[in-house]
């Protein structure tokens, strides 16, 4: 993709500028009055979203890989067309194939609030044919103002049904893990994968202090993260999602992975807007599906202080 074509077609003075990132990918960087962020076109993924006077809400790991085949560990990667091991035992790659891929800009555009909005998109090819045999047109809407709004979009342009599950993989940034409680997921069912996927019921909010992987079945409420070493809660409203991931790879698995730090299990936590699971989503040939999250930093809130 060339960086001066892009800023000519989709460029918007004071908002939207492209500009050559980490390992040559295209950036989209974005900054409006209301807050910043930066999308990187390989992996059609946010990697960070900073609120005007706030501090950012993404972790993005400092060891991230940035080569073409590899997934960049941070921000909001998208999982599809299915969320975690291939479904079919195929050896296809874990979470699918499109946070691999360079995405097309579709569109950018100043909206009349002071919002700017990046359309991104992937078209089906001879390529992922091979890896997944059906035709689809896959957008993600990506909204930056006082929040951050995700939508993707599934469109299916096969003549026969197909079925997908999907996940916004989103690393939230912490000041420190031990301080950190999610809240929205009381009493409710969850697999464990750390358990051999066994099914257990959330007790209470959630606090981490191992190795968390769950997925949270029948999910309806708005979710939180209470993060008392940054003063700060994040607010996440999802749609067209009845589960949810939470996943923290705690000392060891963290220490393991070549594109994370020993330590950066302390400075992040996924919880993610899914349908995954049992929550599979069939497509009619010309129907579509949407999920969204949208993430929202509140502060000064009496009930964040811990107690004297």
């Amino acid at each position: 993709m060339n960086i001066e074509e892009l800023n000519k077609n989709h460029g918007i003075d004071g908002q939207v500028k492209f500009m050559e990132g980490a390992g040559g990918f295209p950036f989209i960087m974005v900054d409006n009055t209301k807050g910043s962020a930066v999308i990187s076109v390989y992996g059609g993924q946010v990697l960070s979203f900073q609120p005007t006077n706030e501090q950012n809400l993404m972790f993005l790991s400092e060891a991230a890989y940035y080569e073409a085949g590899k997934g960049i560990k941070g921000g909001a990667p998208i999982c599809w067309p299915w969320f975690g091991p291939d479904p079919e035992e195929q050896g296809r790659p874990v979470h699918g194939f499109v946070r691999t891929r360079l995405w097309n800009v579709i569109k950018t555009e100043a909206t009349g609030n002071g919002d700017s909005k990046v359309t991104l998109g992937l078209r089906d090819t001879a390529e992922t044919r091979a890896i997944w045999p059906h035709s689809f047109n896959l957008d993600l809407e990506v909204t930056v103002g006082e929040s951050l709004n995700l939508e993707l979009i599934t469109r299916n342009k096969d003549t026969a049904p197909f079925s997908i599950t999907q996940a916004l993989h989103t690393y939230f940034r912490v000041g420190h893990i031990d301080q950190v409680t999610i809240l929205g997921l009381e009493g409710g069912a969850y697999l464990d994968k750390v358990d051999n996927y066994a099914q257990k019921t959330q007790a209470g909010a959630i606090t981490i202090n191992s190795e968390v992987d769950r997925i949270y079945q029948d999910v309806q409420k708005e979710l939180v993260i209470d993060d008392i070493a940054y003063d700060r809660r994040i607010r996440i409203r999802a749609s067209d999602s009845r589960t949810a991931v939470v996943w923290n790879p705690w000392a060891k698995i963290s220490a393991q992975m070549g594109d994370l730090k020993d330590d950066d299990y302390e400075r992040f936590v996924c919880v993610e807007t899914a349908n995954a699971g049992s929550e599979v989503v069939e497509i009619a040939p010309g129907g579509e599906c949407r999920v969204a999250a949208n993430y929202l930093i509140e502060r000064n809130i009496p009930e964040l202080k811990p107690a004297a």
